[in-house]
Parts: C-alpha cells; structure tokens; sequence
C-alpha cells in the first residue's frame, strides 16, 4: 500500500511539473469548440460562440487535477477572428490561472473547390503558484521548510502560432504552443523547465450519411509533441450528428487516448454525448483510466455547455462553419 501511495504521489508531482506546458487537453475540443485547439478557428462560423468547460480528472484521488475555463470566438469584418479564453487549473498544491487572446486571418485558396487557408496566433499570459495554505507537519517531516514562507507566485508571457487547411470537409492544423522560452531564477529555481514548446496536429474529415438522414460523421485524431522531453500522445477520435429540420442536433462518440510508444496500453477511453438546441449547447465526455490507478478512481469527468448567438452570415466562404 504504501509503494502505492508513493506512486500516486510521484505521479501528481510529474503532472505538477508538465503543468506549465500546457493546460489540460482532454475532448473538450470536441464539443464543436475546435479553438480549445487552435487559434485558427477563430472567427469560423455564423456566430458568437462561448464555450465553459469543466474539467474533473481521477475522480477518487484527493488533490486529482481540477480545472475550469471559459472559450470565446466570433467573427470582425468577412476574413478575419478574435478569441478569448480564460482558465483556472489545480493541481494538488499548485494552481494555475490565466489568459490567451488569439486572432486569426482567413484566405480563400479556391473558391470553387471550397480550400480555405487560415493563420492564427495566441497571446498567452498564465500565473502560476504554489499554495500553501494546505502544508501541514508529518511524522516524518514534524517542521514545515521556513524557506516556504509564500504561494511563490510567478507570471509568464508567451505566444502561440498555427496554420489551419481546409478542403470541403477535410481539414489538418498545425500549431506550436509557447514558442518563447521561459526566463526562470536558476538560483531558486533550478529544476523548472524553461523550454515550454509543443506541437500540436489536429485533422479529420466531415462527411455527410445518406442522403436526407441528417447524418454527418467526422472521425479525427489529435497529436502533441512537448520539446523538452520528446513525450509525445495522440487521441484517436469518432463522432456523429443528428440534425432535424431545424439545425438542431444531437452527437455523440468515442475517444481512445495513448502515448506513442504505447499504442496499445491506452491512457484512457470513453464516450462523449451532447445536443445543441437552438442557442443553447451541452456536452458531456467521460473517459476511463487505463494505468495502476484505475482501481482507485472513477476516472474523468468532462462538462461542456454553451452558447451561440448573435447569428450573421459572412460574405466570405472563408468563415462559414465546417458543421453541416
């Protein structure tokens, strides 16, 4: 038991450690919010769309990562987006806080044969500490380090770039996230990380079911590389939607998560459902742990709702939604 707990223990100061790189990505980029991914989409669509997300991981294991945020994106003048997104992330002792401002261009490539070319760029700053207020004095280590007087907060600036594709309904982003590396302390703080970067690749292809069923399908896969350690993972994805004659719908799929070295020990896999009803949107994914820990958790949680309004077609097929 307590190899165990040394285990769960390391583990969460291995998350704690990554958690600078990049904020949790798990499916809420399936919940048709494709900005979680990329600043590309900024701007594709016929309206404002605001996306919350509440992110719930190893449900069980106390001081589990916890994360909230909020994704919003919408179209200025017929070739062009901005986006916002805010976020809040805990992870046993250390909590992260911050904002990305994003804005994305849109050129037509083809007009005929619907190939569309969009570039993106992200301005992040996040906050990170450690909190405190939880340490307590152990059998083994009765006095709490004096050096540990504060949450040691620290902010950091960064910038994210990607190039999005179109084809009908084909479609392939590639971003780099963090492109700056981070200046650090080496004095007090010679074990962080200051090589940030990551790559991330999202593709798929949206095709419709037989004609007049309303069907449409879009299998997908996600791929992240983080420099500093060449760790590297891929989601493998499939969804549908069902539309009725008033563009509302309802969708559902499956995601399989693994690390590339380990296609077939995954990290996770679950089901994701939700419906959109007029303006209104929701969305729900669960996702199985497949490690050590499994016994010990219910696994994670995901919750998405949503809202689009402000319905304006634009002038320019560079913007128009790739759903249905």
């Amino acid at each position: 038991m307590r190899k165990l707990f040394i285990f769960i223990i390391l583990l969460l100061i291995t998350k704690s450690y990554g958690q600078e790189l990049n904020l949790p990505v798990f499916t809420q980029y399936l919940a048709d919010n494709n900005f979680v991914v990329s600043p590309t989409y900024a701007g594709i669509g016929d309206n404002l769309k605001i996306r919350a997300n509440g992110l719930t991981q190893w449900v069980g294991i106390k001081g589990a990562p916890d994360n909230q945020s909020i994704y919003g994106d919408f179209r200025i003048a017929d070739r062009s987006g901005i986006g916002l997104s805010f976020y809040n992330d805990r992870n046993g002792n250390t909590i992260q806080t911050g904002a990305k401002f994003s804005f994305a261009h849109h050129l037509i490539l083809d007009y005929y044969s619907k190939q569309y070319l969009s570039f993106g760029i992200s301005y992040n700053i996040n906050n990170f500490k450690i909190d405190i207020n939880n340490f307590n004095t152990t059998f083994e280590n009765p006095i709490i380090d004096p050096f540990v007087t504060d949450d040691r907060s620290t902010s950091n600036n960064n910038f994210d770039v990607g190039v999005l594709y179109r084809n009908k309904g084909f479609f392939v982003s590639f971003n780099a996230n963090n492109i700056l590396e981070k200046k650090i302390d080496e004095a007090v703080r010679v074990s962080e990380p200051n090589l940030l970067l990551n790559y991330q690749i999202y593709s798929g292809y949206v095709f419709n079911g037989p004609k007049k069923s309303g069907l449409e399908f879009e299998p997908s896969i996600y791929y992240q590389l983080f420099s500093s350690d060449r760790r590297s993972s891929t989601d493998i994805n499939f969804k549908f939607r069902k539309y009725d004659r008033n563009e509302d719908y309802y969708w559902a799929g499956i995601s399989y998560r693994y690390l590339n070295d380990q296609f077939f020990k995954p990290l996770n896999v679950g089901p994701m459902a939700g419906f959109k009803k007029s303006i209104f949107y929701f969305g729900y994914a669960y996702q199985i742990t497949i490690n050590d820990l499994s016994r010990f958790n219910s696994g994670t949680h995901v919750v998405t709702i949503g809202l689009d309004f402000l319905q304006g077609i634009s002038n320019c097929a560079c913007t128009e939604s790739p759903v249905h």
